[in-house]
């Protein structure tokens, strides 16, 4: 199958800008495409829905099995005409400084797909080729299919650079993209803005421009060359899905709360879920005869006033939470479940009060990084000494919490710090953690079983 990874030598350079012209003139010439992106990432994985018209998924060899992102690329490719997978930070950025792991080269090997190097070239001149050498020699296991230059002055410019490269590098330059304003996308703390606060027009005004752009400027014909050399047909094992009951798991989803793997539902569907989604920004109540919550991450701090005058909404979450009904809740959900968010305008908004602490929104990043989780207790996701891996990044802290139960001890990778977290209150399970279920798969079919389990258990009462 066609396929290619783009990487970048450095966070910034415009590895999403160049991964969404190529799938817009993809999308052009009528090929079925599917995205995937490296690493931890929400907001890229939007931006690649929407314009492929097919879920984006995430591949990463830190927190993910050789086998299971396997399985993620056979299982999601499945009717595609070729792959376009997106890396994160620099080419070799990945756990820590000394190796490759949970790099995109190491996803680049693991998945034998050609790369493509994307450099910001807007300031540079021929010390670019020096770049571009040092990345071919860096890993010669590693061999380059190509690099594309952007934010590019002038075709002028663009010659300029290519005489460079040409001169001392064996990698072919596959063309430019300029330092156009109408196809950058907007960025905030957690990144760039997502896909859901785009409207239709928008978007299709941002396909046409990167497509023609890519039209003008590319070699297309040579990206579309580009082979993965994994077989993704013979090998593929469809997932068998639960003969048991089906559960009604109501999911949080809108412009507040729009952070989930696709795997993470696709597992609970697997184990017999019906994924429910519903708004609390704009519902009045929660959808009926639910199971269980999952309330992900997202921006409840850009939404805070909203989220607190819908008060019917709260009620409802509130007399779901009484009943017993089991609810998890990562990073922004976690949020919206505390008795209170404080902003950066040091506003308070009052939000669901099911936990028992409030959040307070802070100018830089508390905890960034992959962890590793440990249950310290039998919890709503597993029993006790279960271990499962993830990511943590949030602007934000936890105030006046002392005392609320933990399940979770957390190691963060790129500090070695430890902590406890993963909090408990009832059948609530909350933490700053965005964990990935494919990591390991028992925590999935954990929580449907303990939700059937209480479902039963009601239905018995009755």
């Amino acid at each position: 199958m066609k396929g290619l990874l783009i990487a970048g030598t450095a966070s910034g350079v415009g590895k999403t800008t160049v991964t969404l012209a190529l799938l817009a003139a993809m999308r052009r010439r009528g090929l079925i495409v599917q995205t995937f992106k490296g690493g931890p990432d929400f907001l890229d994985t939007g931006h690649h829905t929407r314009i492929a018209n097919r879920i984006a998924r995430n591949v990463d060899t830190w927190m993910l099995s050789t086998e299971a992102n396997e399985d993620v690329l056979r299982q999601a490719s499945q009717g595609a005409d070729a792959i376009l997978v997106e890396g994160m930070m620099g080419l070799f950025d990945g756990k820590d400084g000394a190796t490759e792991a949970g790099s995109s080269a190491e996803i680049a090997k693991l998945l034998r797909l050609p790369v493509v190097l994307i450099l910001d070239a807007g300031k540079s001149a021929r010390s670019i080729a020096a770049v571009v050498l040092g990345f071919e020699r860096f890993d010669p296991q590693l061999p380059l299919a190509g690099v594309i230059l952007n934010r590019v002055g002038s075709e002028r410019h663009y010659n300029m650079l290519k005489a460079a490269i040409d001169s001392v590098c064996d990698t072919p330059v596959l063309g430019w993209l300029p330092n156009a304003a109408e196809i950058r996308i907007q960025e905030r703390h957690l990144g760039l803005h997502s896909a859901a606060e785009a409207d239709a027009e928008t978007t299709e005004k941002l396909i046409g421009d990167l497509g023609l752009l890519a039209e003008e400027h590319l070699d297309l014909e040579h990206l579309f060359s580009l082979e993965c050399n994994i077989d993704l047909q013979s090998e593929f094992r469809p997932p068998q899905s639960s003969k048991e009951p089906s559960l009604r798991i109501g999911v949080a989803r809108d412009q507040a709360f729009s952070f989930y793997y696709e795997d993470n539902l696709d597992l609970l569907r697997q184990h017999g879920a019906v994924i429910v989604p519903f708004s609390p920004l704009v519902d009045v109540s929660l959808p009926t005869d639910l199971d269980a919550l999952y309330l992900g991450g997202g921006y409840p701090e850009l939404h805070a006033p909203q989220l607190s005058a819908n008060e019917t909404m709260i009620a409802s979450i509130q007399q779901f939470a009484t009943s017993g009904l089991p609810i998890y809740a990562e990073c922004g959900g976690m949020i919206y479940l505390s008795r209170q968010l404080i902003t950066s305008d040091k506003t308070s908004h009052q939000m669901a009060g099911i936990l028992p602490f409030a959040v307070e929104t802070t100018p830089r990043l508390v905890q960034f990084g992959y962890v590793t989780v440990e249950f310290t207790r039998d919890c709503l996701l597993g029993a006790r000494g279960t271990e499962v891996r993830g990511h943590s990044f949030h602007y934000s802290h936890i105030v006046s919490g002392d005392g609320t139960q933990t399940s979770y001890r957390v190691q963060y990778s790129l500090s070695g710090k430890e902590e406890v977290e993963g909090y408990n209150v009832g059948n609530i399970l909350a933490s700053y953690i965005h964990l990935h279920f494919r990591a390991n798969p028992s925590v999935a079919q954990h929580f449907i079983e303990l939700a059937r389990n209480m479902k039963l258990d009601r239905t018995v009462s009755a």
